[in-house]
């Protein structure tokens, strides 16, 4: 079942979330926690998660951004797409980026952005295969000196 994430599943995000990136520092202040609540809680942000039996086997994260251009259409990023990595190759990415593109179509979004820095041929070939197009923009990052 894909659903929007509660309280009680900080733990399996988090979980997927160290899959992601394994070598993020590991927070013992509460702050993850806190931030982590703030998501839940606000109206444009939905972390998704896909529950099977009670365990979390994968998670996006869909920011509803407001805009004024396109007649006041919204617009969606995509962040933080991570599949437990035993089931991998199974559906459930696909099956997790539809639901959070559906999402992102009801809300009114003209159009769905993500970013990745996998250099991985297969992660390339997958989010194309959910329809995103590596060639209809130029994506640019900074980040603090």
């Amino acid at each position: 079942m894909i659903r929007e994430a509660t309280l009680d599943d900080f733990d399996g995000v988090i979980r997927l979330y160290r899959q992601l990136h394994p070598y993020d520092t590991v927070l013992t202040d509460g702050s993850d926690r806190l931030i982590f609540e703030s998501i839940v809680a606000a109206e444009h942000l939905h972390l998704l998660v896909l529950d099977e039996d009670g365990e979390l086997v994968a998670t996006t994260y869909l920011n509803l951004i407001p805009n004024l251009s396109r007649s006041a259409a919204p617009y969606a990023v995509i962040e933080n797409v991570v599949v437990e990595q035993t089931r991998r190759g199974t559906g459930l990415g696909k099956r997790m980026m539809a639901a959070t593109l559906r999402r992102a179509w009801e809300a009114g979004c003209y159009k769905a952005m993500l970013m990745t820095g996998s250099r991985t041929p297969a992660t390339h070939a997958f989010y194309r295969a959910c329809g995103f197009d590596p060639d209809a923009k130029t994506a640019y990052l900074a980040r603090p000196s």
